[in-house]
C-alpha cells in the first residue's frame, strides 16, 4: 500500500476496482448456466473495470519507475557494488509504461473481448491488475526463484529503504518504519547500513527476540520494551 501513501487517488481507484471485480465475478458465475441474458450487464461491468484498471496500471508504472531509481543504488551500496537490482512489472495484458491512459484502455478492451467466452466458461475475470505480477531480478536472475537467502534479504531491505526515501521525496515526511525481526537476519555490515540509513530521521519500531549481537550506536539511544507472553514487563532507556 506504499503507493497509496503518495497517491491517495490510487487507493480510491483500487477500492472501486475491487467492488466492480466482485460484482463481475458474481455475474460470470451466474452466466455459466445461461450466458445470453446477462451479456449487456457484463459489458457494463467490463467498461467500469477497464476505467479503474487502466488508472491503477498507470499509477503502478509511475510508482515502480521511481522505486527503481531509488532501489538500484541502495541495493548496489548494500551489496558493496556486487549486485544490480531490477524491478519488473508484468501486466496480464500487453501494455507498456510508455502507453498513455487511452491506449491502455484500448488494449484492455480488446483483451477483454478476446477472453470473454473463456471468462464465462471459467466463471471468473481472467485479466486485469489483480492478475499482474511483480518480479525482482539481481544480476539478471529472478531473486524470488533463484536467489540465495542473502540476496532475498538484501532485496527486501533495499526495497524498504527505497520506499521510505521515495515517500519522503513526494510528501516531505518520513513514514513510521516497522521492522519485524529483521536485524537478527542481517550480517554486521547490513545491520550497520540499515541503522545508519534510518538513524536520526525515521521513527522506527524494531521487533527482535534478543538484542545480543546487535552492535550499533543507535541502540544506545533507543527505548527498549520487553514483552513476555503478550505482557509489557519493563521499559528501558538505553542511554
Amino acid at each position: 500500500m506504499e503507493l497509496g501513501q503518495i497517491a491517495p487517488i490510487y487507493l480510491y481507484e483500487l477500492s472501486q476496482y475491487q467492488k466492480v471485480l466482485t460484482q463481475r465475478n458474481h455475474l460470470l458465475k451466474k452466466m455459466q448456466g445461461n450466458s445470453k441474458n446477462e451479456e449487456t450487464m457484463l459489458d457494463v461491468f467490463t467498461l467500469q473495470l477497464i476505467e479503474h484498471g487502466a488508472k491503477i496500471l498507470q499509477k503502478r508504472f509511475e510508482f515502480l519507475h521511481l522505486l527503481q531509481e531509488w532501489a538500484a543504488p541502495i541495493h548496489r551500496g548494500i551489496s558493496r557494488g556486487l549486485e544490480e537490482l531490477e524491478i519488473v512489472y508484468k501486466p496480464s495484458v500487453d501494455v507498456s509504461e510508455s502507453m498513455d491512459l487511452s491506449k491502455i484502455k484500448e488494449v484492455y478492451y480488446e483483451s477483454f473481448q478476446s477472453v470473454k467466452q473463456r471468462e464465462i466458461f471459467r466463471g471468473t475475470t481472467l485479466i486485469g491488475p489483480h492478475r499482474d505480477d511483480l518480479q525482482f531480478f539481481v544480476n539478471s536472475k529472478n531473486v524470488q526463484v533463484f536467489g540465495s537467502q542473502g540476496q532475498q534479504r538484501t532485496t527486501a531491505l533495499s526495497l524498504k529503504l527505497a520506499e521510505i526515501e521515495l515517500i519522503y521525496s513526494e510528501v516531505k515526511e518520513y513514514p513510521i518504519l516497522l521492522l519485524d525481526d529483521v536485524l537478527s537476519e542481517l550480517d554486521d555490515y547490513r545491520q550497520s547500513h540499515l541503522l545508519n540509513t534510518i538513524q536520526g530521521k525515521v521513527q522506527t519500531f524494531v521487533t527482535t527476540t534478543s538484542v545480543d549481537g546487535i552492535e550499533h550506536e543507535t541502540l544506545k539511544e533507543a527505548k527498549t520494551i520487553h514483552v513476555t507472553n503478550g505482557t509489557v514487563d519493563c521499559e528501558i532507556d538505553r542511554e
